[in-house]
């Protein structure tokens, strides 16, 4: 991913109303993030912990953002699920249930969308976890490269159905 400035991402949102994107609360660490090892951005708001940024560019450079809300609460912290977009089944972390307007005419009417993501956002650092080398997977490296690359599919795809 490309680095981008706070400005690209205030006004990269397809769901969200200008109050809210004033609102936001970048990430502690935007300063000093590895954007090379990131498919897509993603935080919580620190002032409003229920409430998710998934910020994305596209392979034609396209930056789209995404206004979420967590669902924390509904499901057990202990219940096993699988992320949507990273979909590891050993990853080393919770995995939430966030949902989304649509944008445009559909949100406004209260049309969402919902999935399961990696409740803070670890997508990118989970598929470069290597598997073990064995005869199922005699080049890690291959497999986390295609993990990197369906993430990305991924997430562009989701960020497309709102």
């Amino acid at each position: 991913m490309q680095p981008l400035t706070e400005k690209t991402i205030r006004s990269a949102f397809v769901n969200a109303s200008r109050s809210e994107t004033k609102k936001l609360t970048l990430p502690e660490n935007f300063a000093t993030l590895d954007w090379e090892n990131l498919e897509y951005l993603g935080w919580r708001d620190p002032k409003m912990p229920q409430r998710g940024y998934l910020v994305h560019s596209n392979a034609a450079g396209q930056t789209r953002a995404l206004l979420l809300r967590s669902a924390d609460g509904t499901r057990k912290r202990s219940s096993l699920a699988m992320c949507d977009m990273c979909r590891d089944v050993n990853i080393p972390c919770y995995v939430g249930v966030f949902s989304t307007r649509r944008a445009g005419q559909p949100g406004r009417d209260g049309d969402t969308l919902g999935t399961m993501i990696c409740s803070n956002f670890e997508c990118s650092t989970n598929v470069r976890i290597p598997p073990p080398k064995n005869a199922i997977y005699p080049d890690p490296m291959v497999v986390v490269a295609e993990r990197i690359e369906l993430l990305d599919e991924r997430v562009n795809s989701f960020i497309g159905r709102v």
